[in-house]
């Protein structure tokens, strides 16, 4: 992409979007097309359509979603798949009527199925069902990917996609309930120390595996995807190692300076037993990630600490 090329980052005050926009001003382009919700309602088409025709930028990344972990998705089924495909077509449909040049989407690996061979390649969509706590935002993102595919395929339009695991780092969401794994257990930990409490408890049993990326590599990755690839097939975006959730959960009590019990409670649900992706694909193209593991959580947590009054807020 030129430098001065004008590009719409959709979802820019999110985790992943403020972190793509952090990266393409880092690397020196300069023509960012930014619109928060008090401006632009990306679930009414009218507003898309408009906006998009209007501003015409060159290329269009869809970071924009309605986000959240196991509880989110469970109490919010209807705003999960309705907000995530209204978002997706709204953006796709108008950045191919505006001619823009190229549009990247971005998923999830939670779109594989539940019981998928491990690690995870691009072949696993659609090939069995789904994980049960996370449906709906799962559907949602493989309608987005879908309508890529065929708007390339009856239009030739431009659209391709990528579909990050596990992410954190900075701008998570750090609320105890609707929050992903990582910044709940940031939160958890740094209030009970901070409470001198003896225990914390974690959910399920701590066997899943999970493989985490740190959010500053998935913007790396994300304009690497926009210079080097064409495919109609989605790409894999993650580490390639996983860890179980009883490790991450001590390493970020380690992290935070928590020297309590953990408590597990198998009551609450594990979720898939392991979601690890195979980056081989992304690999041949020329990336991989830089940030492991105990790194990013040092400087998530320290995000945290930074922003703290502000998280309370949300």
């Amino acid at each position: 992409m030129d430098k001065q090329a004008k590009i719409y980052v959709a979802g820019h005050r999110g985790m992943v979007g403020s972190a793509i926009c952090r990266y393409l001003q880092g690397q020196g382009y300069s023509n960012l097309l930014l619109a928060g919700r008090e401006t632009l309602d990306l679930c009414r088409q009218a507003e898309v359509e408009q906006f998009v025709a209007q501003h015409a930028p060159e290329y269009v990344i869809i970071a924009a979603a309605r986000v959240g972990g196991i509880h989110a998705n469970s109490t919010y089924p209807a705003e999960f798949i309705r907000d995530n495909i209204q978002i997706a077509t709204n953006l796709v449909d108008a950045s191919y009527r505006a001619k823009v040049k190229k549009v990247l989407f971005l998923g999830s690996s939670c779109i594989y199925p539940k019981l998928a061979p491990q690690p995870m390649t691009e072949d696993c969509l659609l090939t069995g069902a789904l994980e049960p706590t996370n449906q709906w935002y799962a559907i949602a993102k493989i309608a987005g990917i879908k309508l890529c595919q065929a708007y390339r395929e009856q239009y030739g339009f431009n659209a391709i996609s990528a579909m990050p695991t596990n992410l954190y780092g900075p701008e998570d969401n750090f609320h105890d309930l609707n929050a992903h794994v990582i910044p709940a257990l940031i939160a958890r930990f740094h209030q009970a120390k901070l409470a001198g409490q003896p225990s914390v408890m974690a959910w399920g049993t701590g066997s899943p595996r999970r493989e985490f990326l740190h959010v500053d590599d998935l913007a790396e990755a994300v304009i690497h995807l926009l210079d080097h690839y064409e495919g109609g097939q989605q790409v894999n975006v993650g580490t390639g190692q996983d860890v179980t959730i009883k490790h991450l959960t001590e390493l970020v009590a380690q992290t935070v300076g928590y020297m309590g019990e953990i408590v597990w409670d198998s009551s609450k649900p594990d979720g898939t037993p392991r979601k690890l992706l195979d980056i081989s694909k992304i690999e041949a193209l020329g990336w991989s990630p830089k940030i492991d593991l105990a790194q990013g959580l040092q400087g998530a947590y320290q995000w945290y600490l930074d922003h703290i009054d502000a998280v309370r807020m949300r």
